[in-house]
């Protein structure tokens, strides 16, 4: 697991930092750290951590997104981004030409190196053309969205350019991690270049009824004890609607049962998993008791004999 980066701190500056003491700051640093000339311990290592630093202040994109964080993180504490972190938000896959690539930190914020702009010769040398950025974004959909497709409409934030909108349309059988291209919506090119393009990079929502495992989906039913018992067929909830499942006598609780090809669509679709929950009914009631002390006394049942 990555450890976290305090960029403020590595740059030695506050978190309100203007851009231009930023780059002051970052100037002074890469004199005093660069490997070439410096003598302090660690320089190489040092200099690393404070381009890393400032490719993220810098950029008012990626510093909106790490912003988001918050400051109750602490240098070196192991990290994950949270579930929602960076949702909707727009930010430049351009991650300069560092030698050696940044820290595992970093590419779990903003994924790993990507190609930057794409320069291109002008005509008869009266210049170029530069290709503008990519830009990647990370969106929530439903998990129904990803098993029928279709198109909607999902506003992004930019701190450059503001919110915008756009109408996407959602692969049929898209799995979580995957991304949707959006050809030249990403940054504006130079000198005439093309714009970058834009990479939605989907998230699912949390479900009420299912996790999500690749393409395959899990679900847990509850049945009652007499269901699981003497065997019953019970309504199932599937993507595709309700279906008909047939438990076994004698099942257990815990016992995975398996709907072939119930799960997300694709060339090799996905498996729907059912866990049966066996649910007690409560003893509220002097029938209930009743019934329980019956099955104590004329049920030869020891629910701990395999711990014997």
């Amino acid at each position: 697991m990555p450890e976290y980066k305090d960029y403020y701190k590595i740059m030695g500056v506050a978190r309100d930092v203007g851009q231009d003491e930023l780059k002051r700051v970052y100037r002074r640093l890469a004199r005093k750290y660069h490997p070439d000339v410096s003598k302090e311990k660690d320089a190489e290592a040092r200099f690393k951590e404070v381009q890393e630093a400032y490719e993220v202040l810098k950029d008012p994109q990626k510093r909106a997104a790490y912003d988001q964080l918050g400051s109750n993180w602490r240098q070196g504490q192991e990290f994950r981004p949270p579930p929602d972190w960076g949702q909707n938000f727009e930010f430049s896959t351009a991650f300069g030409d560092q030698e050696g690539g940044f820290s595992d930190f970093f590419s779990s914020l903003f994924g790993g190196a990507a190609r930057g702009g794409r320069a291109r010769g002008g005509g008869g040398g009266r210049g170029f053309a530069m290709a503008g950025d990519d830009q990647v974004a990370s969106i929530e959909i439903d998990l129904e969205d990803s098993f029928r497709g279709g198109t909607q409409t999902i506003e992004l934030k930019s701190p450059q350019t503001g919110p915008r909108t756009l109408k996407i349309t959602i692969p049929q059988g898209i799995v979580e991690g995957q991304r949707i291209r959006l050809a030249g919506q990403g940054s504006p090119g130079h000198g005439g270049g093309p714009s970058g393009d834009l990479y939605l990079e989907v998230r699912f929502r949390k479900h009420k009824l299912f996790q999500v495992d690749g393409r395959d989906v899990t679900l847990t039913l509850p049945v009652a004890p007499w269901e699981a018992a003497l065997g019953a067929t019970v309504a199932t909830p599937t993507l595709a609607g309700t279906v008909d499942l047939r438990i076994p006598a004698n099942a257990k609780a815990g016992q995975r049962m398996r709907l072939k090809g119930r799960g997300l669509p694709g060339a090799t679709p996905g498996d729907q998993y059912v866990v049966l929950k066996i649910v007690l009914p409560p003893a509220d009631s002097a029938k209930a008791r009743e019934l329980y002390e019956q099955m104590q006394r004329e049920l030869p049942f020891d629910p701990r004999a395999e711990l014997q």
